[in-house]
């Protein structure tokens, strides 16, 4: 079993959403909305149901946008109270943590992800926590990161959530290298005797690839500590995983949902459409524009 319950949950936000230029110039990748929602929001959402409570956020420049999203606007709130928009008032502000439980750290440096998320050891100490990509949307009934955690109460170690991908897109992920004489009481779980950061698929040793949610035991800092620059010269979380693997157990988990890269505009713009129609309200009306838009592109 499981010594700690997985209570913090650390969002890497501090990269420049450069494939979203020019919207992103002044505006964080991470506050681009899909349908009435920014991606963090999302996130932080899917955190909390899994039963994070302190939610640290490691930023960069120009990011101040997603800390004033965490935050009280009273001007605006004042408006809308004056207006009785009650429905309105409380999309502001019912959904804010308490205070004190999100926390902003600066990453001054874009040196990758296991930076990032070295940033933020002071503020974990001695007990796992969880990572999550803002970017990286999965639709499901049950929080990706819920399940993740529910899996990592009876099977203690490091928990990457998987997916399985067609080989020629193995050089843009981290890959499982997996253990095949390994056996598990979870069918969704399989260990991991080796990860690979974005292998040539000639050079894969699997096609089931990591994307943004994490459970990391806090060894990994140390790890961190000394992991030089991998691929794209920059310090890979993916390799200082791998480094754990023989002193801590490593799963890979495939988890139960859709997942939408929406670090790429094609991703971005299908995560919209199927948020939308997820949603009673604006379904029937998504899907007749849907048609309509396809009849005059003529597909």
């Amino acid at each position: 079993m499981s010594e700690k319950k997985v209570r913090k949950a650390i969002f890497p936000v501090g990269g420049l959403g450069t494939r979203f230029l020019p919207a992103t110039k002044s505006m964080p990748k991470e506050m681009l909305p899909v349908v009435d929602k920014p991606l963090i929001h999302y996130a932080f959402e899917e955190a909390k149901e899994a039963g994070i409570e302190q939610f640290i956020f490691v930023t960069g420049r120009n990011k101040h946008a997603i800390e004033d999203h965490f935050d009280h606007s009273y001007e605006l709130q004042s408006t809308l109270r004056k207006k009785d928009k009650k429905k309105e008032l409380e999309l502001t502000s019912d959904w804010l943590p308490e205070a004190g439980n999100v926390i902003f750290t600066r990453q001054q440096e874009p040196m990758g992800l296991g930076h990032a998320v070295w940033c933020a050891r002071h503020l974990i100490g001695d007990e796992p926590f969880a990572v999550i990509l803002a970017d990286d949307m999965v639709l499901s009934k049950k929080g990706c990161l819920k399940q993740m955690t529910e899996a990592h109460a009876h099977t203690p170690g490091n928990i990457l959530a998987v997916m399985d991908i067609p080989l020629e897109k193995t050089a843009s992920y981290g890959i499982v290298d997996i253990d095949k004489n390994a056996k598990n009481k979870d069918q969704r779980l399989v260990k991991a005797k080796g990860l690979v950061e974005k292998p040539q698929p000639k050079d894969a040793p699997s096609t089931l690839s990591i994307i943004g949610r994490y459970i990391l035991q806090p060894d990994i800092f140390s790890i961190l500590d000394s992991t030089k620059p991998g691929a794209g010269g920059e310090i890979q979380l993916t390799d200082a995983i791998s480094a754990m693997i023989g002193d801590k157990d490593v799963y890979g988990y495939r988890f139960d949902g859709v997942r939408y890269d929406c670090g790429s505009l094609v991703g971005f713009v299908a995560a919209n459409v199927a948020y939308a129609l997820e949603r009673e309200e604006t379904r029937d009306r998504v899907k007749q524009e849907l048609d309509e838009v396809f009849k005059r592109a003529k597909l």
